[in-house]
């Protein structure tokens, strides 16, 4: 074979090559998806670092009157030092720090809901959601054995207390892991799923600009169950996030925080106010007999309560079961 042709070959080969490479990028992380997530990220990033509460970073969402948690800055503070595994199947940590406007790390918190960090992980889809708690170095760094079971593009959640605010802060980022990617397409809404055994439900109206109460109950084998555990000071932790987004919402449980040894159930009410109208995503953490359990819901927000549909429309099938928990230490409950 002469010179030219193996010049020619050689290209065709690179050509290849590199065809291959960009339709791999392209299946693992959504290109509409990175986009929209990094110019969120952008712009809520450089309005908390002038502590403006304007969202305009949110598109359609621009009316919000407040920030949803899709900035790196707020007030002052900033994540920094993101770090986790870049792939799927590779063992590793997640780290990050949490510092002032002028690059000092922070190292003083409040206990928030019994823990001083709470690290939220979800994939873009809503899929994968995993809530944990960190452990705090003495130079800020805050770290996590981790492992990413299935790839995509996931926002990195870190809600926290500074001790020196004593204000409810809440930092993301995106984290984008390489690997084979199926995205999940949205469904209907889900206001019943079954999560290690356990039944879950939820009822109420989710009404936009105003708190609205919304009460999930627990079951198994058909019967209610009494005994939920006290777990992160309440009878259980609810986590909303906007769909599309992702926007977090903070949500409130009633009643006093429990005793030591006092169960209740089956029934958790909280109280929650959407900004926007459309789907919201639901993760419930409950405890029972040490194990926690997460559950996933999906609901609907509107202006017009009258507007919502009836939980016999489109409940669900409880197919997207709920996964056993991860604690702070990386290990199943």
């Amino acid at each position: 074979m002469n010179a030219p042709t193996k010049l020619v070959l050689y290209g065709l080969v690179l050509v290849a090559v590199f065809a291959v490479a960009g339709f791999t990028a392209n299946a693992v992380v959504p290109e509409e998806t990175v986009r929209n997530w990094s110019q969120e990220t952008t712009d809520h990033g450089q309005h908390g670092q002038e502590g403006d509460a304007d969202t305009a970073g949110h598109g359609a969402h621009a009316d919000d009157a407040a920030p949803l948690g899709l900035g790196l800055a707020q007030d002052g503070y900033q994540l920094t030092g993101v770090s986790a595994p870049e792939e799927t199947g590779s063992e590793g940590e997640l780290t990050f720090a949490v510092s002032t406007s002028g690059g000092e790390p922070v190292t003083a918190f409040e206990l928030n809901h019994e823990k001083e960090m709470h690290l939220i992980a979800v994939r873009a889809d809503g899929q994968h959601f995993r809530h944990v708690h960190p452990e705090l170095d003495t130079d800020g760094t805050w770290s996590i054995p981790w492992e990413w079971e299935e790839a995509g593009t996931y926002r990195i959640f870190a809600d926290f207390v500074p001790s020196e605010s004593g204000e409810d802060m809440t930092l993301s980022t995106t984290v984008q892991v390489s690997g084979d990617y199926a995205a999940v397409p949205a469904g209907e809404r889900v206001t019943e799923t079954n999560a290690g055994g356990f039944d879950v439900s939820v009822r109420g109206d989710l009404v936009t600009g105003q708190p609205s109460e919304l009460t999930v109950s627990v079951a198994r084998d058909g019967e209610p169950v009494t005994d939920l555990e006290p777990y992160l000071g309440a009878f259980g932790h609810l986590v909303a996030l906007r769909g599309g987004d992702l926007a977090y919402l903070h949500v409130h449980s009633h009643g006093a925080e429990p005793e030591a040894g006092q169960t209740a159930g089956p029934d958790i009410t909280f109280e929650a106010t959407a900004p926007t109208e459309g789907r919201y995503l639901l993760y419930l953490d409950f405890q029972v007999d040490g194990q926690v359990h997460t559950a996933p819901l999906v609901i609907d927000a509107t202006a017009d309560p009258a507007g919502i549909p009836s939980e016999d429309d489109h409940s669900g099938d409880g197919s997207g079961n709920g996964d056993d928990h991860e604690d702070g230490d990386g290990h199943d409950h």
